[in-house]
């Protein structure tokens, strides 16, 4: 009942230049991340109300080479069908499909991936998620696998396919001396379905609106 998220929220997305004109002159486009070590499996990624992070990932990617000149588009999004990890439901959910999933690697003499630190993290904040990649998308396929089942029995199924996933990440050092917070923290968006994607807009600058108003 209260699984669907009301109303619409803002992302951004950190990429390349091109890719930002590219989302904005055919916006039907959804550039999906296939990363095995991708934090809320595969789909694309959307920093929550954060501007500063998503230039921030797309400045460091320049930097590396893996861009060529940093951008960043916002987006309109409603979640639809989320898979929220703010929300203990979807924590138990994605527990125990862990619990699945090492119980099907083990039969199947597989290895079970970790996740682990990236070589630039001096905050072990285990950057690198396999584990969790693995377990997210094997979540998936569970479900897709037992909504075609029902589909080709029932034709229907009560089962129903993620929209788009949320996650909550504390990241980075401490934000002061002693502090619980810390300076990279903040909430990550994987949107799988692209009609989530309500419309792409470039950022624009604040003026001062009560400046502007006495000044008339």
């Amino acid at each position: 009942m209260y699984n669907t998220r009301p109303g619409l929220m803002i992302g951004f997305h950190g990429c390349d230049e091109s890719r930002q004109q590219e989302l904005l002159s055919d916006p039907s486009k959804l550039p999906k991340s296939e990363e095995a070590f991708d934090w809320l499996g595969n789909g694309m990624y959307f920093w929550e109300n954060n501007y500063q992070r998503a230039m921030k990932w797309a400045l460091d990617k320049q930097k590396l080479g893996r861009i060529k000149k940093a951008a960043v588009i916002g987006a309109v999004i409603d979640l639809g069908y989320c898979c929220d990890f703010l929300d203990s439901q979807f924590i138990h959910l994605i527990s125990g499909y862990h619990s699945a999933m090492v119980d099907t690697y083990q039969k199947a003499g597989k290895e079970i991936p970790t996740n682990k630190d990236a070589t630039s993290d001096t905050n072990n904040d285990l950057l690198v998620r396999f584990l969790d990649c693995a377990v997210i998308e094997f979540m998936h396929s569970k479900i897709k696998s037992a909504v075609r089942a029902d589909i080709d029995v029932k034709g229907y199924s009560n089962y129903k396919i993620f929209d788009s996933l949320r996650g909550v990440y504390v990241e980075g050092a401490p934000a002061f001396d002693g502090a619980g917070l810390k300076s990279k923290s903040h909430i990550q968006i994987c949107v799988r379905n692209p009609n989530c994607i309500k419309g792409y807009f470039l950022k624009r600058e604040e003026i001062d609106f009560v400046a502007e108003e006495l000044a008339r």
